[in-house]
């Protein structure tokens, strides 16, 4: 069976792009600017604001599985359309899409959410998000839409990335502890959501690791991982700071867990120094 990333240069992609070959899938991945180098893996250039490109890769590889891991930012074309547009390519190929969402979609003003809760996203990139959770459910009702949270591993993260610069210097700022999330690992995540392709749940998924935890706990945690100094990382309170966006998104993704192989651990676990 062939296995198609789109995004599989970014770094979510990568992973999958790496599990799904080294599964011994026939594997294709695509890029926006630059391909990867993962040995024994097709690859394709493709612009999601293109229908036709879209078409022609679709074509040319003729998967069984698509896994949808791009990130367009707050660009509607991109983040709200595109998938949209592969989507619509998909249920024309019959073949199956995985796409993966954001806790975004949420305001935080229930702090819990399960995966029955509907989106009331309070920013542009959550709205872009919302909205293409809505257009893939209408064309593609087989699809499955996976949420998850802030993606953890090494410093391709950019939340590890951020800890990093922070505690060397090279960036100014504050990671605060009103901010809270479900922290997932990569590697965790990108094994869900292969495990996910290969099955036949459709509908939202909830990806999440199992701890809640602010921003800067995470990135005490980190600092603690990665042998750096975390008294040098400020807290602050988001609250106070003006900056658009949630403040309490905890993803609930039990119903999920019951029904997956992949244990999906929280950011405590994963974290711990030589984890």
């Amino acid at each position: 069976m062939t296995i198609l990333i789109i995004g599989g240069s970014g770094f979510l992609g990568a992973e999958l792009v790496r599990q799904a070959a080294t599964a011994g899938n026939a594997t294709a991945a695509t890029f926006a600017t630059k391909p990867g180098n993962a040995p024994g893996v097709a690859w394709h250039a493709l612009d999601l604001r293109d229908p036709e490109c879209i078409e022609t890769v679709m074509a040319e590889v003729g998967p069984r599985f698509v896994v949808n891991a791009t990130s367009g930012g707050s660009d509607w074309a991109v983040t709200a359309e595109g998938p949209v547009r592969l989507a619509m390519a998909a249920a024309k190929y019959g073949c199956r899409l995985v796409h993966v969402s954001s806790d975004a979609v949420f305001s935080g003003a229930r702090v819990h959410y399960d995966e029955s809760c509907l989106p009331d996203p309070v920013t542009p990139y959550g709205a872009a998000k919302a909205a293409a959770e809505t257009g893939i459910r209408l064309v593609c009702p087989d699809a499955v839409v996976a949420r998850t949270s802030l993606i953890i591993g090494d410093r391709r993260s950019v939340h590890v990335r951020l800890v990093h610069d922070l505690v060397a210097g090279v960036r100014n700022g504050a990671l605060f502890t009103d901010d809270i999330r479900c922290p997932v690992h990569v590697a965790d995540l990108a094994a869900s959501l292969l495990e996910l392709a290969a099955g036949e749940a459709n509908g939202v998924h909830h990806l999440s690791g199992a701890d809640a935890v602010s921003r800067h706990e995470l990135g005490v945690l980190v600092a603690g991982r990665d042998g750096l100094d975390a008294s040098r990382l400020l807290s602050g309170l988001r609250a106070a700071s003006g900056l658009p966006g949630a403040l309490d998104v905890r993803l609930d993704g039990r119903t999920t867990q019951r029904n997956l192989h992949t244990t999906l651990r929280g950011a405590r676990q994963f974290l711990t120094a030589g984890a």
